[in-house]
């Protein structure tokens, strides 16, 4: 959706119509996500009941479950207020109170999944613990409070509440030393230190989709592999010596053609072992929050030192800029060339940052088409707003 790839084969309809921003409210290849997203709020709100009327199960493993289900809650309406926008607040498993709601406002679904992040910090604790939530582990595929905390810091600075996201980043930056920046060929191995909360592959002995998606063949880019980054990205980098472009970009050549791919997950392949888990949330994204609450609150020095962070371990000096505006705009350059191809990142930043028209109106002229305010929220489902006539579609479709 957003200017970070390109997308070679445009045969295929869903994909085009993503790609070139041009989404159609029916037959809609977004309708999925609003689905999905929807389900996983019933399991949660249904997990949420359950447990809470429980007569048999240990507090510890109540509040461990609850936890889990708040954050869960809370991460789905986090995509879905971002892709959608104002969107129906399901805090219930009645079918009869669910099939007509009507779509509340943003501020309020945001307001929602702070508050479930709080329940959730205060149900769970720092460790992370095994499947039947007895046993300490060092696998970090169970969302744990740090995990709350850090959505909640990145929740609160799409809010600017930049006060509060600097304070739950700075929860998860001072929990040493389960979280740690590491060297860039180490941060997407299974539970590496700088991992907060990450998916274990759903398939048997395959690594991580990521990897699936993105590493092109040796003869480039085609219909099985359609996707590669764009030149906008891949110039962003401010220095070949960036770590992150020699570590995390790969790069095929075809006739006279360079074409760059994401090689963040370097496994693509089904074998006997696993090596990397898809990373849902890390310790570099905290340290970039916290610097970009601290710009908005005028700590400047402090603001610099967490960009530095980040820089350093990219192998890059320090930053020069040394005032609110020029450091805004150096973390969100910061960020790009850190969290590309990572869960919309982009997307969601340049929303949020006001950015987007100016960075879209460019990107379409790559990708073929035109750029309307409009686009940057999704349409609606036309079969959603079929099925309950209090929902009502977004403007432009």
């Amino acid at each position: 959706m957003s200017d970070n790839l390109t997308l070679a084969d445009l045969t295929d309809v869903g994909l085009k119509q993503l790609y070139t921003n041009n989404l159609a409210s029916i037959d809609n290849v977004s309708t999925p996500y609003w689905a999905a997203l929807y389900k996983s709020i019933y399991e949660a709100n249904a997990a949420i009941e359950g447990v809470s009327n429980s007569k048999k199960l240990t507090s510890s493993v109540k509040n461990r479950i609850l936890g889990e289900a708040y954050f869960d809650r809370a991460f789905m309406y986090y995509y879905l207020v971002n892709l959608y926008g104002d969107v129906p607040l399901a805090l219930t498993t009645d079918y009869k109170l669910t099939s007509v709601l009507k779509r509340s406002a943003a501020a309020d679904v945001y307001n929602q999944i702070v508050n479930d992040l709080l329940q959730a910090k205060d149900y769970l604790d720092s460790q992370y613990l095994d499947f039947n939530l007895k046993n300490v582990t060092t696998e970090r595929v169970r969302p744990n409070q740090m995990a709350a905390y850090a959505l909640l810091a990145r929740v609160q600075l799409q809010r600017k509440n930049y006060l509060a996201a600097e304070e739950a980043a700075t929860k998860v930056i001072e929990n040493k030393p389960t979280y740690n920046i590491v060297a860039p060929e180490q941060v997407f191995l299974k539970n590496s230190d700088e991992t907060i909360w990450a998916l274990q592959p759903v398939r048997a002995f395959l690594n991580t989709n990521q990897a699936q998606i993105f590493i092109l063949p040796v003869t480039g880019p085609d219909f099985s592999y359609p996707v590669y980054l764009s030149n906008s990205l891949v110039n962003s980098f401010e220095s070949n010596n960036d770590l992150r472009k020699s570590k995390w970009i790969g790069s095929v050549i075809v006739g006279s053609q360079t074409y760059y791919f994401s090689y963040k997950y370097k496994v693509p392949a089904i074998g006997t072992d696993i090596f990397e888990y898809d990373i849902v949330l890390r310790l570099a994204e905290q340290y970039l929050i916290r610097s970009e609450a601290r710009a908005e609150q005028n700590k400047i020095s402090d603001a610099q030192a967490d960009l530095n962070i980040i820089r350093s371990r990219a192998g890059l000096a320090n930053t020069v800029a040394n005032n609110t505006s020029d450091l805004k705009a150096a973390i969100l350059k910061e960020r790009r060339v850190e969290l590309f191809t990572e869960w919309g990142h982009r997307w969601i930043d340049i929303k949020r940052t006001g950015t987007i028209d100016q960075i879209m109106t460019q990107a379409a002229v790559v990708k073929g088409s035109t750029w309307e305010s409009f686009k940057a929220l999704f349409p609606i489902p036309y079969q959603e707003i079929v099925k309950d006539s209090q929902l009502t579609q977004n403007t432009g479709y």
